[in-house]
């Protein structure tokens, strides 16, 4: 199991042995994870809500499908921006995560960011442990932890990101992404 510090910004990926339905082959992205708790958002739950119809003012910036994803199970009244943004600095209204991914700012201008925005995915909610409970999850194997990159954020495909993201492990996870949606069908 990877240190807590280690955590931010890699992917959690659902195991299939992992019941609550909430999670299932979910593709989380940890935006924290500390002493005090881990806080991330699901990448490959897209809703049918338009982002303009919450955030109008971010609706031209969002990626295709220009939708506001499901970030979790708490939270849903509340929004976070996760953006991509090359190169070295970012804009006033963006906090660096890890790597190029990091949150914006929804109360900051968005014409002040639309420059230096690679891609833009509005959540609503997001997924959260308490103390420990993260790890404990870990321990009895209800997550893999990988690598992210940046274009997990804004997948063109978010319903096969969970195949997507095990397939290109150099392990034998990759083997675990032919894993059938129903395992009493076969």
């Amino acid at each position: 199991m990877p240190e807590a510090s280690l955590l931010t910004g890699r992917l959690l990926v659902a195991t299939p042995a992992l019941a609550d339905p909430n999670f299932d082959r979910a593709v989380v992205l940890l935006l924290d994870h500390d002493e005090e708790g881990s806080l991330g958002v699901v990448l490959n739950r897209p809703t049918p809500v338009g982002v303009g119809d919450i955030l109008e003012p971010w609706a031209s910036l969002a990626d295709d499908p220009g939708v506001v994803f499901q970030g979790g199970p708490v939270s849903l009244d509340a929004a976070l921006g996760v953006a991509v943004i090359p190169g070295a600095e970012g804009p006033k209204g963006w906090r660096r995560v890890h790597g190029a991914i990091g949150l914006v700012d929804l109360e900051a201008p968005p014409e002040k960011l639309a420059a230096a925005l690679g891609s833009l995915r509005i959540f609503a909610g997001y997924a959260g442990w308490g103390p420990g409970q993260l790890e404990d999850e870990l321990a009895e194997g209800a997550w893999y932890v990988v690598e992210s990159e940046p274009g997990d954020v804004s997948s063109p495909s978010p319903e096969r990101l969970w195949r997507a993201v095990l397939r290109r492990q150099r392990s034998e996870l990759a083997m675990v992404a032919t894993y059938p949606d129903d395992a009493t069908l076969n």
